[in-house]
């Protein structure tokens, strides 16, 4: 069951925020979850026994503690909620699945400190400004709220205001994640084959950009011009009189939530043709402009009376550059012809995997992937199924998915998901069949693609076979110099030795703790108060580092 939430939960809804509550609230969470995720591995922790049911329930039930707990503690959280959601490579699907229902409505703030921020962002107060304002919000989210006015010469508008303090809050939160993503980095566990810091980073980024409402205004202008050439798609025009980094005027533009479907048909519009043309409008967008929006949930997707699809909340946007157009190119030959290992190459050149000294298990799930999935017709494939497979393999794996990757994979099952509601016999892979048709034949003068590619492998080949032989000689000649080593390492030995060693260091440590503890007891004994509480210090010590050894050798234990 989903909690209630009161406001007293909402700690961070002030614009005075206290930096020693808000680090012992993070640190908190952050600790409880790390002993939530220790307790999930012990199997004296589940009544009667562990089992795969047990376990799965109870990452269900951990993942919506977390997504509770998010929402508690507020903007900072809930947004780096929604970026996780995208991280399938590093959290396990039932997180991952619930982190994406994370949802952003909490409470409004009051309508006096909505009148002080516009007056001290635009410079007037709200009746020079407009004829009439609505104080009661359209909506509240995490980092602002949205008001219905009209213009003084007569055009009805939505204001968007941000939320009061969020600026410091992010100051504030964003330290404090610092100082947790470098915790988590240096972890011998959790920071193996994981960059936090690089994670940390693009969440900054994308944070700060989403709270700058002019970069959001500019965003709407640029999807509106991509957009003008089709009069099914309609975009809110920006008032920039009216604007600000922390305020937003914009066109009011009501329409009917494209996931109310009921209301849609007693409308008189076409379901089927609505989703046809929202699979349509997400594609242009991503391969003929390379500006798409990253977060089309059903909130941010409206249609008109006339049938016109209105997009709304520019904040989120992605970008696909050329030099990413060619990488995924380059996959699409690969998945074509079935060759795991160009599928592999082309995903480490793209950022999609982090290349590591034995690539032999990535490149046998790819080959899995692309000899059991490549069999059906392209337009029998569901989006989701496809992100479902690829976020399992990738978990645990050095797939290193950039968000712009999961961002489109995201929106592709969002849409596929509204395209189904809307017509049942929607299929998203069918509307997408001449896009990708175009991309593999590449429509764009240069020829076609197959034929270049076949001669730039004969070129490629050509190229190799002229210079194997001075590579041979090259070899050779390192081999006589001595500059050509051998190192073999025996991965089960090296273990063995290690736990060996760790072995001995336990006796010693064990003896250690009864010469200490046996000293203590002399001293005592003689009355040497002080050197006694010393020496048991230095046992307890010595006993700490026991226990850590201990572990250590109860995780050499499970690997065999």
């Amino acid at each position: 069951m989903e909690k209630g939430y009161s406001d007293k939960a909402y700690r961070w809804n002030r614009e005075n925020y206290s930096s020693r509550r808000r680090f012992i609230d993070i640190w908190g969470f952050v600790l409880l979850l790390m002993y939530r995720l220790w307790l999930y591995n012990k199997s004296w922790s589940y009544p009667g026994g562990v089992s795969d049911a047990k376990q799965a329930a109870r990452r269900r039930t951990l993942a919506v503690w977390i997504r509770n707990t998010l929402l508690d503690l507020g903007p900072t959280f809930i947004k780096v909620g929604q970026l996780f959601s995208t991280r399938a490579d590093i959290f396990p699907a039932e997180y991952v699945e619930e982190l994406t229902k994370l949802q952003d409505r909490v409470p409004a703030f009051s309508y006096e400190q909505v009148e002080s921020t516009i007056e001290k962002e635009l410079g007037k107060k709200i009746p020079e400004l407009f004829h009439s304002f609505e104080p009661v919000p359209l909506a509240a989210a995490s980092l602002g709220q949205v008001h219905k006015a009209v213009l003084h010469s007569g055009e009805a508008v939505v204001i968007k205001v941000q939320r009061p303090g969020l600026k410091k809050l992010f100051e504030i939160d964003l330290r404090i994640l610092k100082g947790i993503s470098r915790y988590f980095q240096n972890h011998p566990k959790w920071g193996k084959g994981r960059d936090w810091m690089g994670i940390y980073e693009e969440c900054c980024k994308i944070l700060w950009e989403e709270i700058d409402y002019l970069s959001e205004g500019r965003n709407a202008d640029a999807f509106r011009r991509n957009f003008r050439a089709y009069d099914w798609v309609k975009v809110p025009r920006v008032y920039w009189r009216y604007a600000s980094s922390r305020v937003l005027t914009l066109e009011y533009a009501p329409g009917i939530k494209i996931s109310q479907y009921e209301a849609l048909e007693a409308a008189g519009l076409d379901r089927k043709v609505l989703a046809r043309q929202g699979a349509e409008a997400y594609l242009h967008q991503l391969l003929d402009n390379g500006f798409f929006h990253a977060d089309p949930h059903p909130g941010n997707i409206a249609v008109s009376p006339e049938g016109a699809l209105i997009f709304y909340d520019f904040g989120m946007m992605g970008r696909i550059k050329s030099n990413v157009r060619e990488g995924l190119m380059e996959t699409l030959f690969g998945i074509a012809s079935k060759d795991g290992d160009r599928v592999v190459q082309s995903l480490i050149d793209l950022g999609a995997i982090a290349p590591t000294e034995d690539m032999g298990p990535v490149r046998r799930s790819v080959q899995y992937m692309l000899d059991n999935f490549m069999d059906k017709p392209f337009e029998n494939q569901s989006v989701a199924s496809i992100s479902d497979d690829l976020y399992e393999i990738a978990y645990n794996q050095p797939f290193r998915f950039p968000a712009t990757f999961t961002f489109v994979m995201r929106a592709f099952s969002t849409l596929e998901g509204v395209g189904k509601g809307l017509d049942p016999e929607f299929s998203f892979m069918e509307v997408a069949k001449p896009y990708a048709m175009q991309l593999m034949t590449n429509t764009n003068g240069e020829g076609n693609s197959l034929l270049n590619e076949l001669g730039r492998q004969a070129v490629q080949v050509s190229s190799t076979a002229l210079g194997l032989p001075r590579r041979l000689e090259d070899t050779l000649e390192k081999l006589e110099r001595g500059d050509v080593r051998m190192r073999v390492r025996a991965i089960e030995t090296e273990r063995l030795l290690r736990r060996q060693s760790n072995i001995q260091l336990t006796t010693t440590y064990a003896v250690l703790i009864g010469t200490f503890t046996l000293s203590a007891s002399i001293l005592l004994v003689k009355n040497y108060i002080w050197a006694a509480v010393f020496v048991a210090l230095v046992a307890v010590s010595v006993s700490w580092l026991l226990i850590r050894l201990i572990s250590r050798l109860d995780r050499y234990d499970r690997m065999y």
